[in-house]
């Protein structure tokens, strides 16, 4: 009797020590998308008239998602603490919600790169004869580009000069500098939500071994 109450302190601390690290996941994950939004090269990109809308709110869902990681967190720790089964169902419930949740996130980042890239692609080239039509009404959507990607125009760079960055070593076509930075920064989205649907799994086998030991114990009594 007392080896299986060693053993169900055993499991009790592992889950402990896995909310503890889901808990910091969870402020990473928020830390990563707020930096993404308002730290990053994307800062102003949605400042302009023409910006990649969806992105931002993939970014506001990540934060949204790393929330609800510390909220879960802070919710398996009571299940483990108290021995609570039905903390513990909910606890691997939410998990499980999350796993699917963040599969799809690095699924989508790392399937739809290419859609991705053609819309900002588009947009830009967009911003480019608005400029070239007029180059009072799309001055500041290419200023805010140029300053994004670091780049300067497309096959040349003649034509949008003054919009681009003074201090650009050089040419840089803005049509390839925006399938590289795009094509970085949903991979690394794609890594996080994969990395984090990994740990998600870990944390559901400790609940479910620690609800069933609570079960056995209470059996056994």
């Amino acid at each position: 009797m007392g080896r299986f109450r060693g053993g169900l302190r055993c499991i009790k601390y592992l889950l402990l020590g896995f909310n503890l690290l889901f808990w910091l996941a969870g402020s990473a994950v928020i830390a990563f998308g707020l930096w993404f939004r308002f730290g990053g090269t994307m800062k102003d990109f949605s400042s302009g008239d023409k910006s990649p809308e969806y992105f931002y709110m993939g970014l506001y869902v990540l934060v949204g998602a790393g929330a609800l990681m510390m909220a879960v967190g802070f919710f398996g720790c009571c299940g483990a603490m108290r021995e609570s089964q039905c903390v513990l169902g909910s606890f691997f419930t939410c998990l499980l919600v999350i796993f699917a949740a963040e599969v799809t996130t690095g699924v989508f980042a790392f399937i739809g790169k290419g859609v991705a890239i053609r819309h900002v692609q588009t947009l830009y080239e967009e911003a480019y004869n608005d400029y070239l039509k007029d180059k009072g009404m799309g001055n500041g959507t290419l200023i805010t580009f140029h300053s994004t990607f670091q780049c300067c125009g497309k096959e040349s760079s003649e034509q949008v000069q003054p919009t681009c960055p003074k201090e650009l070593p050089g040419h840089k076509n803005c049509i390839d500098e925006i399938e590289t930075v795009i094509s970085v920064k949903l991979q690394l989205i794609g890594m996080v939500g994969i990395g984090i649907a990994g740990l998600t799994i870990f944390g559901m086998i400790f609940s479910m071994v620690l609800c069933c030991a609570i079960r056995n114990s209470r059996d056994v009594i």
